[in-house]
């Protein structure tokens, strides 16, 4: 069976003007459509439909798939990136109904920065359907459930850039992702779902997926999580955070999301997740199998939630951190200008207290930290938080280098830390380099340290 494949970005140059563009893109949309009807006219079937192009009609690409699903297609794949960028104000082209009962179909990816939209009256059948990769698409949760309801064999579900539509059913929605053969689960909102306008229903959660092994969540936390099982889940990247109008402290719902993937062996949390689980640091589920944890920092999250995270893991054996930013609350001063009193830093301290308890005790042997060095842009985050000036950031490479020293003076079992700089100054490489050298007390004298920048490649033992 034959494959068509049409690539718009072999046909232009970079250099040419917006009219040539336009013309080449009309001459490219001939070409694939009369390719299409002699295609037809010899009733040849059809193994993979490949379409990338911009700044083309949308809705004329969207009316070539009822063409390739008749002579049999098994691979569908369009990506029509939008200058304009997708939002909530995108045109979301609805998919032909065609496309949701074929029965040859084996993989669909539809990537439309302008968005499209899936609301279809009649059943989704795709019995044949392993893979579903839709990418910039509104639907409601109705239609969400009726989608899945029809895909009986799927094996990879990619729906990224959701954006909820406003249905005419009563809230609560439930909403349930019950998939035997599913392995591959990627789930995200719009990106900027926080401040997005789109509709935002109650929504209540359950992940009956027993034979999953990879999970990406990015999304508000839902309003409850009705039942979560994860039984065969190796790897996870959750991005998940709380909207104002969410209850501050919700430690059930936060921690029976955390209790369905704690056999998970492989665990990405964002600064946002990390705060979340926050929620739940008196209840935190104990992650036995888990062996390598990434932690992206940022300058408005607090690291409160990682000495019972760390605690909680007894077999962690990498531990990464994508930067070292993080913020701590500063007790008020109860003195004045002239006398502070020192109570102002028993906060900083308790915290310090609690991470050097955890990582004592920690089985680590690698640490990796990213971004070294890089202290961020705070400014945006300011608003965020209350009483800002009780807030101590920590930010710059000072701060970043004490943190490297606690987990040298605290870890027992630690064999390799490595410091990514990213910096062409040598200087400032050499700088942390010899600072670090200089430790005269460390936990792990056969741990090996390793700094790598743009230009050099460093590295030193204490023994």
């Amino acid at each position: 069976m034959p494959n068509l494949d049409f690539d718009e970005s072999f046909y232009f140059d970079p250099l040419m003007t917006c009219e040539e563009r336009r013309k080449g893109s009309e001459s490219f949309m001939l070409f694939v459509g009369s390719v299409l009807t002699l295609q037809a006219e010899a009733n040849a079937t059809l193994n993979r439909f490949y379409v990338k192009c911009e700044g083309v009609d949308q809705n004329s690409v969207l009316e070539w798939i009822p063409k390739v699903l008749k002579r049999g297609v098994l691979d569908i794949d369009l990506h029509i990136p939008s200058s304009r960028g997708f939002g909530s104000n995108s045109t979301f082209y609805p998919l032909p109904s065609e496309i949701f009962v074929s029965k040859t179909l084996v993989r669909l990816k539809i990537q439309f920065q302008d968005g499209v939209n899936v609301n279809v009256e009649c059943d989704v059948s795709l019995p044949m359907l392993k893979t579903l990769h839709l990418d910039y698409v509104k639907m409601d949760t109705r239609m969400f459930q009726k989608l899945l309801s029809g895909c009986h064999m799927l094996k990879e579900l990619l729906l990224m850039n959701l954006i909820w539509e406003e249905s005419s059913e009563p809230e609560p929605c439930y909403v349930t992702v019950s998939v035997p053969t599913l392995k591959i689960l990627k789930f995200s909102r719009f990106e900027n779902f926080v401040k997005a306008k789109d509709f935002k229903p109650i929504v209540l959660w359950s992940f009956d997926i027993p034979n999953l092994v990879y999970l990406e969540y990015l999304d508000t936390i839902a309003d409850k999580y009705q039942h979560v099982r994860f039984d065969s889940l190796v790897e996870a990247r959750l991005g998940l955070c709380k909207t104002s109008k969410q209850i501050k402290n919700d430690n059930n719902n936060v921690t029976k999301l955390f209790m369905g993937i704690c056999n998970v062996k492989i665990l990405y949390l964002t600064e946002d997740a990390l705060k979340v689980l926050g929620c739940c640091r008196e209840t935190m589920p104990v992650f036995e199998n888990l062996i390598q944890l990434t932690i992206k920092t940022g300058l408005h999250v607090g690291w409160k939630s990682l000495p019972p995270l760390l605690k909680n893991c007894p077999n962690l054996q990498t531990l990464v951190f994508e930067g070292l930013n993080h913020i701590y609350r500063k007790r008020r001063s109860c003195g004045d200008e002239n006398r502070p009193c020192m109570c102002k830093n028993l906060d900083n301290m308790r915290v310090k207290k609690d991470i050097d308890a955890c990582l004592s005790s920690s089985s680590v042997k690698v640490i990796k930290i990213l971004n070294f060095g890089d202290t961020g842009d705070f400014c945006q985050f300011w608003e965020i938080e209350e009483d800002c000036e009780f807030w101590e950031i920590v930010e710059d490479v000072a701060d970043h280098i004490k943190q490297v020293k606690q987990f040298l003076e605290t870890m027992p079992d630690l064999e390799q830390v490595t410091l990514y700089y990213n910096t062409p100054q040598d200087e400032d490489v050499m700088k942390v380099f010899k600072k670090l050298k200089k430790l005269r007390r460390v936990a792990s004298a056969k741990c090996e340290v390793q700094i790598i920048s743009d230009n050099l490649n460093l590295s030193f033992t204490f023994r």
